[in-house]
């Protein structure tokens, strides 16, 4: 049965301040899906750090994306637009946790049909709205990018965040072992109960030669890492040969001073940084569809589980910025967008 799509919604805009209070509960139109896209009515959306950083006026969206924040979802297809093939997934009515180019932050989202995918078995609207941003991530930069086989190993820095907690518990089910870091000893705790063989406070550790320690001197095939300059030099010294370090997020600065280049040559390593949202709909369907195949399955039964630190009413969503930016949540910030919102934040 076709539903009836009102023409207005309320989504949550920003001021030029840039600061959590900045964020607003606005009236908009409900946009409508293009060519190859489909309107999902929202019922969960995952508060992730690119929402901090493009609130702040430091990542704008790609060109044709929304200007609103919102780049995870979980809701119900109300619409589909042209060029999509009959009796193909997603149809309307179908429940789908979505990877967006922007727009999340709202009643109404539009989405690339190949960028959907289906709850997985047992999950509800939040906990699968915490699926698509950290496991289009962590699987495209592991497994695509860098390669991840069996038996080889990772380190995860930020091992608590949303990307940590799922990296830690993707490498160990996909065969790998996993070392993470994280800032406290209550963060360390929560990174080897997910799975991780060790995890190094890198406030009281020198985090290279901890690895090195770990490994007998060999070091790691892979790191994930999101601080990027300020630990350039030590990832590095922690890379096994042939390594590969694959970078993510900058929050550690874009320049690294004082870092030995020779050791990439000597010990043939690969340095290499991906961002997802400007990648075309092309390579993200993609990832869903691998997702699908490999990953889906584990969430169903149980094998993986996403980790939900908090979830807030959509019109606390300063709130949720806010615990966002102090850096003491482990998992996931979501939004419940399942009651109406009100019409100022508080």
């Amino acid at each position: 049965m076709t539903q009836s799509i009102p023409d207005t919604m309320q989504a949550i805009t920003y001021g030029e301040a840039g600061t959590p209070d900045s964020l607003r509960v606005t009236t908009l139109p409900v946009p409508r899906p293009g060519p190859g896209e489909v309107l999902v009515r929202v019922m969960a959306v995952g508060i992730n750090r690119p929402d901090i950083m493009q609130r702040k006026g430091l990542y704008p969206p790609p060109p044709g994306a929304s200007p609103l924040l919102g780049l995870e979802v979980a809701g119900e297809v109300v619409a589909m637009g042209t060029d999509l093939p009959a009796n193909a997934f997603p149809a309307p009515g179908a429940r789908v946790c979505a990877l967006t180019n922007g727009g999340g932050y709202a009643q109404y989202c539009t989405v690339p049909a190949g960028q959907c995918l289906p709850w997985p078995t047992g999950f509800d609207a939040i906990h699968a709205a915490s699926l698509p941003e950290t496991f289009f991530t962590v699987w495209s930069n592991l497994f695509m990018t860098a390669g991840l086989k069996p038996g080889e190993s990772v380190l995860v820095h930020g091992g608590t965040s949303g990307i940590g907690t799922t990296a830690i518990q993707l490498v160990r089910a996909m065969g790998g072992t996993v070392y993470a870091t994280a800032g406290t000893a209550e963060k360390c705790a929560l990174c080897t109960a997910l799975g991780a063989k060790a995890a190094i406070n890198y406030r009281t550790e020198d985090f290279p030669q901890r690895i090195r320690d770990l490994t007998g001197g060999a070091g790691v095939n892979v790191i994930l890492d999101m601080i990027g300059g300020a630990y350039l030099d030590g990832n590095l010294r922690a890379l096994a040969t042939a390594g590969r370090l694959v970078i993510i997020a900058l929050q550690g600065g874009a320049k690294a001073d004082g870092v030995n280049l020779a050791r990439i040559m000597t010990r043939r390593l690969v340095v290499t940084g991906t961002t997802l949202r400007p990648r075309d709909a092309a390579y993200k369907a993609e990832i869903a569809r691998q997702l699908e195949d490999h990953v889906w399955p584990l969430l169903g039964r149980r094998a993986i589980r996403p980790l939900i630190h908090a979830t807030f009413p959509f019109a606390r969503v300063a709130d949720a910025h806010k615990l966002m930016e102090n850096g003491t949540h482990m998992g996931k910030i979501m939004l419940d967008l399942q009651h109406p919102p009100t019409d100022t934040i508080r």
